[in-house]
């Protein structure tokens, strides 16, 4: 058997879940907490049995029992925690969205290519069972060609406001939403081209205090003309879980169609007349440990254990740094759209920042 990983996670608030992913695999032996609130890290290590902690990044990087560093912290740290992780020859895995600033980019791909060492951003969803049962199915070709895919995460977030940091102007729900629905739709339609979308600031929203919008609809065009659409809504209810779903992504094919539920951990399909919705409530325990559904740790745990194989066999882990910056530039895209009214191109984004090899993504193919 395969030594387990150390593992070091930076930001407890969020690294909450990545904590017990850690205690609860095989494959991972969580070596040392940090953050910068002391309280917290001794909170965390009572919380899951562990010993180790440190308010010094720099202390946890120079421990050599680390082999991968999970960045759980606010995203415009991301970059220079990912930097500084590489630079000290650590593994990465850190939370969506990738980075804040596309500027950063290359200095991020620079570093990792000096360093030879793997990063991968947790886009957790993909990890989730109806999700992850949805891939499956369509690359055993039983639903046929894809013809289009749309993907919402609407939730009512009001009680978000009452943490002071939501009501500031670096807050945006595009990218810590609408991150899920997008890179749900790149995960099969990676060459996207264009995008043309609106945004609105409800009331709700208004009311608590949002400065940016907290409603969004989005269409987007491949290279090879499939078209998807995107929405999220984020200060209003939500319809009963037996009617909808907050997270839901559906592919349209040519010989039948499927949707994928979260919360209500479903996976409906329907291919000619047969028709089946399967249910993965059994695991319920497994996926949702503790906040009820606001701590999703079993899809940390799918995921860090799918890094872990990764790296045994040396492949490359996805979704990895190069695509973690295209869906951050997809989003500036987004954005950008909503406000100026009109269609973006991608490789308009992209290009701005010397970036524009990256998007010569193509389709996902099934043989």
């Amino acid at each position: 058997m395969t030594k387990p990983l150390g593992l070091g996670v930076l930001g407890l608030g969020e690294g909450r879940s990545i904590i017990s992913a850690g205690v609860h695999s095989t494959l991972w032996n969580v070596v040392c907490l940090c953050d910068t609130n002391e309280a917290l890290a001794r909170k965390r290590c009572a919380e899951f049995g562990l010993s180790r902690f440190t308010t010094d990044y720099d202390a946890m990087l120079a421990d050599a029992n680390i082999d991968v560093v999970g960045v759980y912290t606010p995203d415009h740290l991301h970059a220079d925690h990912i930097l500084r992780a590489l630079d000290a020859g650590k593994h990465v895995i850190c939370t969506k969205p990738f980075i804040d600033d596309l500027s950063r980019a290359t200095e991020i791909l620079a570093a990792q290519q000096r360093s030879g060492k793997q990063v991968m951003v947790g886009q957790s969803t993909r990890f989730f069972a109806p999700f992850l049962r949805q891939r499956q199915h369509y690359e055993s070709r039983a639903l046929g060609e894809l013809v289009t895919i749309e993907a919402s995460y609407s939730a009512d977030h009001r009680w978000f406001l009452d943490k002071p940091w939501a009501k500031q102007p670096t807050f945006k729900w595009l990218y810590g939403g609408i991150s899920h629905p997008a890179d749900l739709v790149r995960w099969y339609l990676p060459d996207i081209v264009e995008v043309m979308g609106y945004s609105y600031l409800s009331a709700n929203g208004r009311a608590g205090g949002l400065v940016n919008p907290d409603t969004y609809h989005f269409v987007l065009k491949a290279a090879s003309g499939k078209i998807a659409r995107i929405s999220g809504v984020y200060s209003c209810p939500i319809v009963p879980g037996e009617r909808d779903s907050s997270m839901t992504c559906i592919l349209r094919c040519d010989l039948g169609a499927s949707q994928a539920d979260y919360h209500e951990l479903r996976y409906a399909w329907k291919i000619g007349e047969e028709a089946v919705i399967e249910s993965f409530e059994a695991k319920r325990a497994y996926y949702f440990r503790f906040g009820g559904n606001s701590h999703h740790a079993g899809e940390y745990q799918n995921y860090i254990e799918y890094f872990a194989r990764c790296l045994a066999r040396g492949e490359t882990p996805k979704p990895d740094a190069s695509e973690g910056i295209v869906t951050v530039a997809l989003l500036q895209a987004m954005e950008e759209s909503s406000l100026t009214g009109r269609p973006v191109r991608l490789d308009e984004v992209l290009g701005r920042y010397q970036l524009s090899p990256l998007g010569a993504a193509t389709p996902l193919e099934i043989s």
